[in-house]
């Protein structure tokens, strides 16, 4: 395998995603009844994890058993091909440092030096061993990449087949079990479940909307998640089964990471999931607790302030040279340290709501 993730498919993907993932959400939320499979999930478990039959166990078909020999055969054709690649370039090496003794060996006997026949003897039989290496190693590499191929086409063609037969196969699937009803939880419910708070407890339209971003921007960036397994999953399978390790999925990755790391730091702070040393914060009342954090709101104030111009500061140096990474992979870093800005904006923010709360709690004596 050769591709290369393009970079405008890095940053579509990054941006466009998280859309597409929150409005199939939330149209199967909106559901009355689910299905026992879904066709969509069926043809995405084809394309993604067919190659061990993951869509047929799906299914509830043991069928999807037919793919695992031939897939453990292709792991097992690789490793024999890795191992054969390794001996070759050992016995390459071999060949090279063979050839340099007959040199050396040969200039001994022009100068007519003691022992130097029985050096270029030794070094003729040592680089006709290792060429014997070479050429096994070959046919080794040889036959394990054919074996490969014909497994490889073994599995294409029973993919083949499964594509025409999944509307079927899901439709005789979906009539064997029941029907579920969907879920009627609505979205507050959920928020109250997952610790965030009720829109009830919101004072102001302005912490009201506030906190509606800080949720969404948590949400979004969530989703980036999955983003994450597809890619890895695509490296796992890319070094495993064809020996092609990717020069640009853990730079994807981490970068990645680090930009949800900083966005999604409003939503933690909104759900209060940033840690702390709460041992004598929890034994306080709630108007005890409004107090400590309007007092000590000034350092985080501080904190995040200086988040803000530090980003500020990066972003401006990055663009201003059109700063990309020093990878193979050269994706642009001036959209990760953009991120540095949208996350202390973001956290900001959540951070006036949040004083506008504690005042609220203080005035009416802990009566939220």
């Amino acid at each position: 395998l050769t591709f290369v993730l393009p970079h405008w498919l890095y940053w579509a993907g990054v941006v466009l995603f998280p859309v597409i993932a929150m409005i199939l959400v939330r149209r199967q939320r909106g559901l009355q009844t689910r299905a026992a499979v879904s066709m969509p999930l069926a043809y995405m478990l084809w394309l993604t994890g067919g190659f061990v039959g993951l869509h047929r166990f799906y299914l509830r078909s043991w069928l999807g058993f037919l793919y695992l020999p031939l897939f453990i055969g292709i792991l097992y054709s690789n490793s024999d091909g890795r191992g054969a690649r390794e001996i070759r370039s050992l016995a390459d090496g071999d060949v090279m440092i063979a050839e340099f003794d007959i040199e050396r060996a040969q200039k001994a006997l022009d100068d007519g030096k003691d022992g130097a026949q029985a050096r270029s003897e030794a070094a003729h039989a040592v680089l006709e061993m290792a060429r014997d290496r070479l050429i096994v190693a070959d046919d080794s590499m040889v036959r394990a990449a054919k074996t490969a191929q014909y497994l490889a086409v073994g599995i294409a063609f029973l993919l083949l087949i499964d594509a025409t037969l999944l509307p079927r196969l899901t439709r005789l699937q979906n009539q064997r079990e029941p029907t579920a009803a969907a879920s009627t939880e609505s979205d507050a419910e959920r928020n109250s479940d997952s610790g965030v708070q009720s829109v009830r407890t919101l004072f102001t339209s302005a912490t009201d909307r506030i906190e509606a971003i800080s949720r969404f921007s948590g949400e979004y960036v969530a989703y980036w998640s999955v983003i994450a397994v597809f890619v890895y999953y695509y490296e796992v399978v890319a070094r495993y089964v064809f020996n092609s390790p990717t020069n640009w999925a853990h730079e994807a990755m981490f970068l990645m990471f680090g930009m949800q790391y900083l966005i999604s730091g409003a939503y933690a702070y909104l759900t209060d999931s940033h840690v702390r040393v709460d041992v004598l914060y929890a034994r306080l009342s709630a108007r005890a607790k409004a107090v400590t954090d309007l007092l000590t709101s000034v350092f985080f104030f501080i904190f995040a302030g200086t988040i803000l111009g530090t980003g500020y500061i990066f972003f401006n140096d990055s663009i201003g040279v059109w700063e990309v990474s020093f990878t193979e992979w050269a994706i642009q870093y001036w959209p990760v340290k953009a991120t540095i800005i949208l996350g202390a904006v973001l956290i900001l923010l959540q951070g006036l709501a949040k004083v506008a709360k504690d005042v609220q709690t203080v005035v009416r004596g802990g009566v939220t």
